[in-house]
């Protein structure tokens, strides 16, 4: 059965680990120590890493990876530099099969916290692996977090701005694996956009009390984000003239409503 879990790393990274009986893949693998563990204490074998950018907190655990599996299968993105010699580098729209868990993954390129950032999408997983009841993953690295998106390291705001509308047309039910542990930080920075919002205010309890409990905030859903992210939101009046007051100035476009955000957040 599929099974999605994360590995913590550094004090707010997640690995995410993809399991199918003993076969394993991770997403990012920034720190190979947490990973090796692991693999170790369920007797798991390394089948593929996939990696979404470049920053050294998603790669820098490959190298010792491939150093204990060197048949294990490297993914990344072909825009970007390759984390390791042999590396299977993706464009938009390729396709990556993982015949060992049973999982078939669309590329989408989702440029903008890096330009050649890509994401990892599942629209069906096979019926008798339910993760939950077959929904479908996506696998996003710095793009979309919980209540928030990635800073714009590289690319420009139109950039992002794009890429999350891509990944917020994808199905409401879509299980969201972000790769940091931003969630209740993000949510203040949201209820300073929209303090009214009754579904942020819903999810602010929930989270404040899973991060009492110590317990991951991920995965999300687009339909969640949808209804609690600002950066997901900027199409809305409410959100738009939170943006105009803070920002002093009239914002006409839904990029520019997003792009005021994101320096709003910045400073935040």
């Amino acid at each position: 059965m599929l099974n999605v879990s994360p590995i913590p790393a550094f004090q707010d990274n997640y690995i995410w680990l993809i399991t199918n009986n003993n076969h394993a893949v991770v997403v990012d693998p920034g720190a190979a120590a947490p990973v090796e563990r692991v693999l170790a204490e369920r007797g798991l074998t390394l089948e593929a890493m996939l990696i979404t950018h470049h920053h050294h907190d998603h790669t820098g655990g490959v190298q010792a990876l491939l150093a204990q599996w060197p048949h294990a299968r490297v993914y990344a993105p072909a825009a970007e530099r390759l984390p390791a010699p042999g590396s299977i580098a993706l464009n938009d729209g390729d396709a990556v099969s993982l015949p060992e868990l049973g999982l078939e993954l669309e590329v989408m390129a989702v440029p903008g916290h890096t330009l050649g950032h890509i994401a990892y999408f599942a629209a069906s997983p096979a019926p008798r692996d339910q993760v939950p009841q077959g929904q479908p993953l996506l696998f996003c690295g710095d793009t979309l977090f919980s209540g928030g998106c990635g800073r714009l390291f590289e690319g420009t705001p139109s950039q992002m701005y794009q890429s999350l509308s891509r990944l917020a047309a994808l199905a409401d039910d879509t299980r969201v694996y972000c790769t940091h542990e931003y969630t209740q930080a993000n949510l203040a920075f949201c209820r300073a956009v929209e303090p009214n919002n009754p579904e942020l205010k819903k999810y602010l309890q929930k989270v404040a009390k899973s991060r009492q409990q110590g317990v991951p905030t991920l995965p999300s859903s687009i339909g969640l984000e949808k209804a609690v992210n600002v950066f997901l939101r900027a199409h809305l009046a409410g959100v738009r003239a939170a943006a105009q007051a803070h920002e002093g100035a009239e914002l006409i476009e839904n990029i520019d409503v997003f792009a005021a955000l994101r320096r709003w957040k910045d400073d935040f």
